[in-house]
C-alpha cells in the first residue's frame, strides 16, 4: 500500500477551549500507483486529511503509514524529511508555492534542498516540464507572469521534479477553464498509468475525474463515508447526496440510459464519449431488431 490510516482522527487546539475534532476514527488504504479521488462538503475534513499524508499534521489518534515511514499518534514521529521528498503536495493555488524570480529556479528549489547536484535539478526541472506539457522556454519567465493554467502546471511541476511517488493535490483544477481542466487531468492520468505514481485528487468536480480514479473515499462531517470504485459509487449515487455533494451530470446521465435499456449492473460509461458510443451502439441494436 501507498497509504494507510487505522482509526485516525485529527483535533486541531487539542489543549485549547478552541479544540475542534476535524477527523474521526478515519480508515483508509489507498494502493501504490493507483488514481484516487477524495471528495466532500465544505469543512468535511478533505485538507486537513491530505496533510497527513506527508506528516504536515501528524494524527491525534491512530496510525498513519506511508510507504515505509509510520507515525504512530501519541509516539515521536520520524525524521520527516526524507517523506516530504517522496510524497508531492501540490496546494489548491499555485501561487502559495511559487516565489522565485523564475520558472527554473522554483523548480530546481526543491531538488537542491534535498541534495541533488544543479546539473540533476536542472535535468529533473525540464523532464518535469515536459511531462507537464510545458515549453521549455517558460523555464526563464517569471511564474507570475504565466497564465491561471500554465502557473498550476509549473506548481505541478515543482513537485514532479522531486520525483516523488506519490502525488496529493488539492483541487488542481480550481479556476481553470474546462479545456484546461480536461487536459490537466489527462496529464495527471497518464503520470499514474504511464510512470507508476500514486496520485491523489481532492475535487469538487467529480464530473471530470469520475472516469478516471481506481478509488474515491467520500468524506461527511471528518467520518469516511464511502470508499470504493468509481463503479460502486455509480451504483449508490444518493450517498454523494448524503455528503452534502451533487451527482456529477456524466453519472445522471448513465443511470438515466440504464435505466430506460435495462442496463443496471452494467459497467457505467462515465465519459460523453463512451456514452454516446454505448448509445449508439443500442440504437443500432435497436433498429437491427426491428429489421429482423
Amino acid at each position: 500500500m501507498a497509504i494507510q490510516l487505522q482509526q485516525v482522527s485529527y483535533t486541531y487546539a487539542d489543549r485549547s477551549l478552541w479544540r475542534q475534532t476535524a477527523l474521526h476514527d478515519i480508515n483508509l488504504n489507498i494502493a501504490k500507483g493507483s488514481m484516487v479521488g477524495i471528495a466532500g462538503a465544505t469543512g468535511s475534513g478533505k485538507s486537513t486529511l491530505l496533510q497527513l499524508f506527508n506528516g504536515i499534521l501528524k494524527p491525534s489518534q491512530g496510525t498513519v503509514k506511508v510507504l515505509d515511514v509510520t507515525i504512530q499518534a501519541g509516539e515521536k514521529a520520524p525524521r520527516l524529511l526524507p517523506l516530504r521528498r517522496r510524497v508531492g503536495l501540490v496546494f489548491q493555488f499555485p501561487e502559495q508555492q511559487m516565489f522565485e524570480e523564475t520558472v527554473e529556479k522554483d523548480l530546481i528549489f526543491g531538488p537542491l534542498n534535498f541534495g541533488m547536484s544543479p546539473e540533476e535539478a536542472k535535468m529533473r526541472a525540464r523532464q518535469a516540464m515536459t511531462d507537464m506539457g510545458l515549453d521549455l522556454a517558460l523555464l526563464e519567465r517569471n511564474p507570475f507572469r504565466l497564465s491561471g493554467g500554465q502557473m498550476r502546471k509549473a506548481a505541478i511541476a515543482s513537485v514532479l521534479a522531486m520525483d516523488p511517488e506519490i502525488i496529493v493535490l488539492d483541487e488542481p483544477t480550481a479556476t481553470l477553464d474546462p479545456l484546461s481542466r480536461a487536459e490537466l487531468i489527462g496529464l495527471l492520468e497518464r503520470l499514474c498509468r504511464e510512470q507508476g505514481r500514486t496520485i491523489v485528487i481532492v475535487t469538487h468536480r467529480m464530473d471530470e475525474l469520475l472516469p478516471y480514479a481506481d478509488q474515491w473515499a467520500l468524506l461527511k462531517e471528518g467520518r469516511m463515508a464511502f470508499q470504493g470504485s468509481g463503479q460502486e459509487l455509480a451504483a449508490d449515487p444518493d450517498i454523494l447526496e448524503s455528503c452534502g455533494l451533487s451527482v456529477p451530470h456524466s453519472l445522471r446521465y448513465w443511470n438515466a440510459v440504464a435505466r430506460r435499456f435495462g442496463l443496471e449492473g452494467e459497467k457505467p460509461c462515465l465519459t460523453a464519449e463512451s456514452l454516446a458510443e454505448r448509445i449508439a451502439l443500442l440504437q443500432a441494436e435497436g433498429m437491427r431488431d426491428r429489421h429482423e
